[in-house]
């Protein structure tokens, strides 16, 4: 069961599709477009209990579920409070030339601070630009202050680990470490996306500020897609590297990772977010209990036409366990 767009009569539609003013509710449900008030009415509510929304809410407690379950996540350096305890960030970041500063209840990548190294007294990002230790502790107060938080509610700021991608992936992402999305519904992988930085993006895999949204086929880990503001793309614009047909590393033990993080949240329709570092490899990053709908341009696929067979699935197959669970998925979703 192939939802493959290879075909010559399929290509026009997923050219086309992003453009979503010019479609009709009726030409969008035939497409298996998923949009948020479906989202939410159909998966969201009915899956999601509001209680479980603290487990994934705040990354903190989402990396001690995870640390739990025995998955491997980046390594927490400090935990800052309170404004008091950014006299003594200097002091903590001494010993790390390399280290990631981002808010706890944060989304969408918003208030990620990448610094890659140390010179001359100044903090440099990827790109190359130099942050002063005034302007660290001053994003610092910033996330304290639930600038980048959910609902602007105020929050705490953790120092990590920088990841460093394994090369592969690396050497399509400009000046900065992609990530691979997961969208899984009852425990299911039905569809994945590598995000990979751009230099408009500055660094950053975020879709809405120009990074690469790529379609990973389920079965085989390779990149299947690739869009740049909605508008398909097979080179990286900066890099003019082919972005089809690469093999994501660990594939098998990122699907594994994925259904364990469903597993442990207790939710049922969520996005897992994951890392893959060149020597520790899939390292788990967060969990999202309401995953953006982006995920369809990367693949070329309305979501839609992979929630249905896991929700059939799903109730005839209650029992299924998490090998079960990622051979339906790959023999279901599979491309080639």
């Amino acid at each position: 069961m192939s939802d493959s767009v290879d075909s010559a009569k399929a290509k026009p539609v997923y050219q086309k599709w992003w453009h979503r003013w010019i479609r009709t509710p009726k030409e969008l449900r035939a497409m298996g477009v998923v949009g948020i008030n479906m989202r939410n009415a159909r998966f969201l509510l009915p899956n999601n209990p509001r209680r479980l929304y603290t487990l994934v809410d705040n990354k903190l407690r989402t990396k001690k579920l995870a640390e739990e379950q025995g998955l491997s996540v980046p390594e927490t350096y400090g935990v800052i409070r309170s404004p008091y305890d950014t006299r003594n960030l200097e002091s903590l970041l001494s010993k790390r030339s390399a280290f990631v500063i981002k808010p706890a209840r944060g989304s969408g990548g918003k208030g990620v601070l990448v610094i890659d190294g140390k010179e001359d007294g100044y903090y440099i990002k990827p790109s190359g630009s130099r942050f002063s230790g005034d302007e660290v502790r001053h994003h610092v107060s910033n996330i304290l202050a639930g600038l980048f938080s959910l609902g602007g509610q105020r929050d705490v700021a953790l120092i990590e680990y920088r990841v460093r991608p394994a090369r592969i992936l690396t050497d399509i992402s400009y000046q900065g470490a992609p990530d691979i999305r997961l969208v899984m519904l009852h425990g299911y992988p039905v569809m994945a996306m590598l995000r990979a930085a751009t230099r408009e993006s500055d660094g950053r895999a975020n879709l809405h500020q120009g990074a690469l949204g790529i379609g990973i086929d389920i079965r085989s880990g390779r990149t299947v897609r690739a869009v740049h503001h909605g508008k398909p793309v097979t080179h990286h614009p900066d890099t003019g590297l082919e972005l089809i047909g690469i093999q994501m590393p660990d594939w098998d033990r990122i699907l594994e990772i994925a259904v364990t993080c469903q597993e442990m949240t207790g939710l049922g329709y969520l996005g897992v977010d994951l890392m893959v570092d060149q020597e520790i490899g899939p390292l788990m990053i967060e969990v999202n209990a309401r995953p953006g709908l982006a995920i369809q341009m990367a693949n070329g696929v309305g979501l839609l036409r992979r929630l249905e067979p896991v929700e059939k699935r799903h109730t005839l197959h209650p029992g299924e366990d998490l090998e079960q669970k990622i051979e339906f998925s790959k023999r279901t979703f599979g491309r080639d």
